[in-house]
């Protein structure tokens, strides 16, 4: 890309930007206009040589008519006018991408200037915090007192860690590799109406009195909270503190060391009252989130997750196993809901080519291994495992049965023992692994899985055109079995996933659905609602 640099140099100049050198870190440097409608404010620009990185902006000089705090301006006038991960760079077009970046950050200037807010921007603020990172475990985050403990990796480096549940967020530290030595500090939640933005004077903020005049600028309600928590703690004689804030769009913190004080020992002695609350030195803290709420929501925002769901999950096999896994991730056995597992069989060699579980758990049951492992991923998961065959077991309380064992007689021994109470849904492979099929039987007029049954015995609702082939494997004393690889497991639990959260959201239909594994077939039937059979012996009341 080095031979486009001079051509790159002239479109700049013709711009009347004028080519400085390069930067300690030999990015090429420019100096020009950014052209408003305002008017036209002197910034430096530098591109990066290889263009896979965005141009950096900084004005110069603050326009006047700015305040202290400003909506995408940083500190040195540096302009956030792009969030990198929105934009894909074109490395074949280097000139063009530039100047496309240059008239962006025009664009953004010109909005801050009317005083208007660019929407794609609005949380660029942690790029200036410039923090160090807390933990943070806490499911309903509430103002005032909240407990506070640091840990300490095993390089030494000791982290904040915030929580309304310590015994919970101590199962989930342990998970990742901290030692067991902790110290409790005392942590306050305080909340703001106004969204964060760095100063453009003094940032980033190293002591207590930093905080506070800059908080003052954003809303000095929080400052005044901010400097009351400061001083309980303080005269509780604890050796930190943590503030975390509450912003509209965000929430970041803080953590005061009241053993470091930004005065030479002599005038701290000497300090009293505000002055030496306000020289202590101060960590910056962005919040690393662990919540469960915050683990199944992130992927999934504007979806319901299965949090506070009561899902029994039958069968862990080579569907089952995976599925499970899939559950957690989409929230269940989390906000006070609960994930049971039934399965009665054990995992052998042979079942490892296709299960979730490895050799290590060789000869253990399917659901203890499963619930082991989900334990060990998702530490405060609430999920239970049932060493039974499923018409012996008692579910409790159920919204969702889930059907992965793939056995045809089962699933109609489920359907006719729950459907009345329970959702129902059945999730199975089709023949040697040519496609995935799963049927959600909620209240309505829907098939059950015994109505699939009987539609399919008369030819309806077929899966492939031509039917799906029978092929069985296997020998000696191992026995027969439907040969597929774990790749068609694998889709068959995502779909079921799939449409438990569709359930989780209201959206039922449609009930049947298919998803072809092998490309040699056709789909034979689309998507769809199949009927309820008239006189059905299992969903029938």
């Amino acid at each position: 890309m080095s031979e486009a640099i001079p051509n790159l140099i002239s479109e700049m100049q013709s711009r009347d930007f004028k080519h400085i050198g390069r930067t300690p870190e030999r990015w090429i440097w420019f100096e020009g206009p950014l052209k408003t409608v305002a008017g036209d404010y002197q910034c430096k620009f530098t591109v990066d040589p290889t263009f896979f990185s965005l141009p950096v902006v900084s004005l110069k000089e603050l326009p006047p008519e700015l305040g202290p705090v400003t909506p995408h301006l940083g500190s040195s006038g540096w302009l956030c006018y792009l969030t990198a991960s929105s934009v894909v760079l074109d490395i074949f077009d280097p000139i063009g991408q530039t100047l496309k970046c240059l008239a962006e950050a025009e664009r953004v200037l010109g909005c801050i200037l009317k005083g208007e807010m660019v929407e794609d921007l609005t949380e660029e603020f942690l790029v200036h915090w410039f923090s160090q990172f807390c933990v943070f475990d806490v499911q309903n985050l509430k103002r005032g007192e909240i407990p506070a403990f640091c840990v300490i990796s095993q390089r030494g480096v000791r982290t904040p860690v915030l929580t309304d549940n310590i015994n919970r967020t101590v199962r989930r530290i342990d998970a990742l590799n901290f030692q067991p030595k902790r110290q409790m500090m005392l942590g306050y939640v305080v909340r703001t109406v106004a969204q964060p933005r760095p100063n453009q004077t003094a940032w980033p903020p190293n002591s207590v009195a930093d905080i506070l005049i800059w908080q003052r600028e954003l809303d000095k309600g929080c400052a005044r909270k901010i400097q009351q928590r400061i001083s309980e703690a303080y005269r509780q004689k604890h050796a930190d503190a943590i503030i975390f804030i509450q912003s509209p769009t965000l929430n970041y913190g803080f953590q005061v060391h009241f053993d470091q004080s930004i005065l030479s020992d002599e005038k701290f002695q000497r300090s009293r009252g505000t002055e030496r609350l306000f020289s202590f030195r101060i960590t910056r803290l962005a919040a690393i989130r662990i919540d469960e709420h915050y683990i199944a929501q992130r992927s999934i925002p504007s979806m319901k997750t299965l949090a506070g769901f009561k899902i029994a999950l039958v069968g862990c096999g080579t569907i089952g196993g995976y599925l499970a896994d899939l559950l957690s991730k989409a929230g269940a056995g989390t906000g006070g809901g609960k994930l049971t597992l039934v399965d009665f069989d054990r995992l052998m060699p042979e079942n490892v080519g296709r299960h979730c579980l490895g050799l290590r758990y060789f000869n253990t049951n399917k659901a203890l291994g499963t619930s082991i492992m989900l334990e060990f991923d998702s530490p405060g998961i609430s999920v239970r495992a049932l060493e039974v065959d499923v018409r012996k077991a008692h579910l409790g309380e159920m919204d969702l049965l889930i059907d992965a064992t793939g056995e045809e007689a089962l699933g109609h021994w489920l359907t006719a023992n729950y459907i009345s109470s329970t959702p129902m849904l059945s999730v199975w492979v089709e023949g040697p692994g040519t496609a995935v099929r799963a049927l959600l039987k909620t209240a309505g007029e829907g098939a059950c899985y015994r109505c699939l049954s009987t539609h399919t015995r008369v030819g309806q609702f077929p899966t492939v055109e031509g039917g799906v082939p029978h092929v069985m494997a296997g020998h000696g004393c191992e026995g027969l079995y439907v040969p597929f690889p774990a790749t068609v497991s694998i889709q068959a639990a995502a779909l079921g996933a799939e449409m438990a959260l569709a359930w989780a959201n209201g959206k039922a239909s449609p009930s049947l659905r298919t998803k072809i594994t092998d490309s040699m077939f056709t789909s034979a039937t689309p998507d769809c609602d199949p009927p309820k059979v008239e006189v059905c012996q299992a969903c029938s009341s």
